[in-house]
């Protein structure tokens, strides 16, 4: 049997017999030929019947007509797999890819009823219910071959550098931030929690002696948010290294994995995201712009925005609004928000040497939006245990993670990073449920 050729390895084979296979995304049934246009995971191309002559037969002057139209064709609904054989033609003017399939067999490998439930006007809801169908859209196809080439272009930059990758459990016996976010989930005879960040076993690893490390894997948080950029089930992208001396080296860590990840999508994929979202994909330059937090928040107001509470962290709206003064000042998409106050990071980010009401802290902003945070961690365990307390946690329920510190830690520090918002913001996206393979939010578990 002829070996089944991918949609787009077509164009570079010389002419003759092929055999391909996908489902069908159009027919045209017209009186002498018939078109099918085909999709498989890689492209699509056009598969012709009719409208070539036969060789005449000096018996039957009628036997130069054309190739009839076949029922079966006729009867081919959109999104039936099939498996097509016939003589492969290039036509440059064909636009589908420049080739053609004149086809000689076709045999139906599973029928589509007739009533598709997705129509390219269906809102997110509908194609959510419907999100095995409405994956099959190129551009739903590209959003998941660009997170292939980011992430391994993340992990090429890790393993490089000789970081390890782990994965961390998520189930938990005690929270790992907020209980206010927590997903409480029964376990045997008593209780446990989905995890909200892999962030203590990130740093048991470094009291391990691993060094380097990162993950990436799912969190979860128990929030009711209905935004266009919150999930309660998300991929975290985690990185975590030792021996720095600021959380300088974790945001030079960061900018180089973006730097990387962004050069590898453009290049493998840029044309294509032109094509299917208008967006001219830009690699940033180095170093990405640092702007204390205070100092953004001053900017934004001196521009005419003023953040609700001046104790809290930048809202969405000042987020906006530093990103585009940025991208004005410096033609930049991306803004490292630094020195967060010490009342709105968590008890293990690391206090200025100079300033306790400071941290060694990070948001990195991506378009507009807030995509990691990222900080030096404290290492000290007295300390460690006085900024617990000094949040109004109990240091007994942090046994397991304060006895990390109890037996030497070196200094270091990490990030988390949302993929699926990084994708949004990417491909700008209106919202994370596009770039999300199957999107879980308080009113949604299925499918």
């Amino acid at each position: 049997m002829t070996e089944r050729v991918l949609i787009k390895d077509l164009a570079a084979r010389e002419d003759g017999l092929v055999r391909v296979s996908g489902w069908v995304e159009k027919v045209r049934d017209q009186r002498y030929v018939q078109f099918v246009v085909l999709r498989d995971e890689s492209g699509a191309v056009q598969l012709v019947n009719g409208g070539v002559l036969r060789e005449p037969d000096p018996e039957n002057p009628r036997s130069d007509i054309l190739v009839p139209r076949t029922t079966t064709i006729s009867e081919l609904t959109h999104g039936t797999f099939i498996t097509v054989t016939g003589e492969l033609q290039h036509n440059e003017r064909v636009k589908l890819g420049g080739v053609e399939i004149q086809i000689e067999t076709i045999d139906v490998v599973a029928a589509a009823l007739p009533d598709n439930p997705v129509a390219d006007d269906s809102n997110i809801d509908v194609r959510l219910d419907w999100r095995f169908l409405d994956l099959r859209r190129p551009e739903q196809n590209l959003v998941f071959r660009v997170q292939t080439t980011f992430l391994h272009a993340l992990r090429q930059v890790w393993v490089d550098r000789g970081f390890i990758e782990i994965q961390t459990p998520k189930l938990m016996a005690s929270a790992s931030e907020s209980r206010a976010e927590l997903f409480e989930v029964e376990y045997f005879e008593g209780k446990a929690f989905l995890a909200q960040s892999p962030q203590f076993f990130k740093q048991m690893a470094q009291a391990a002696g691993f060094g380097g490390i990162f993950e990436v894997g799912p969190a979860f948080r128990a929030d009711p948010s209905f935004t266009s950029r919150h999930a309660t089930e998300f991929t975290s992208v985690d990185a975590e290294m030792s021996w720095i001396d600021s959380h300088e080296d974790v945001m030079e860590l960061h900018e180089e994995l973006m730097v990387a990840g962004l050069t590898a999508v453009k290049e493998k994929h840029g044309e294509e995201i032109k094509k299917f979202f208008n967006v001219e994909l830009e690699v940033p330059a180095r170093p990405f712009p640092r702007i204390p937090l205070a100092e953004a928040k001053e900017i934004v107001k001196a521009e005419g925005y003023e953040v609700p509470r001046a104790d809290a962290d930048m809202d969405p709206e000042g987020e906006r609004r530093i990103s585009a003064h940025v991208k004005k000042k410096y033609g930049h998409d991306f803004v490292f928000l630094t020195d967060y106050d010490a009342s709105i990071r968590p008890f293990y980010h690391m206090r200025h040497a100079d300033n306790p009401q400071l941290t060694n802290s990070y948001d990195l902003i991506y378009n507009g939006t807030e995509i990691s945070t990222g900080a030096q961690r404290e290492h000290r365990i007295d300390v460690l245990e006085a900024q617990a307390v000094e949040k109004g946690m109990d240091p007994k329920e942090l046994g397991f993670y304060l006895d990390f510190f109890r037996y030497g830690v070196p200094t270091h520090g990490g990030f988390g990073m949302g993929l699926n918002r990084v994708l949004m913001l990417m491909l700008k996206q209106s919202s994370i449920r596009e770039t999300t393979y199957l999107f879980r939010g308080p009113n949604r578990l299925l499918p």
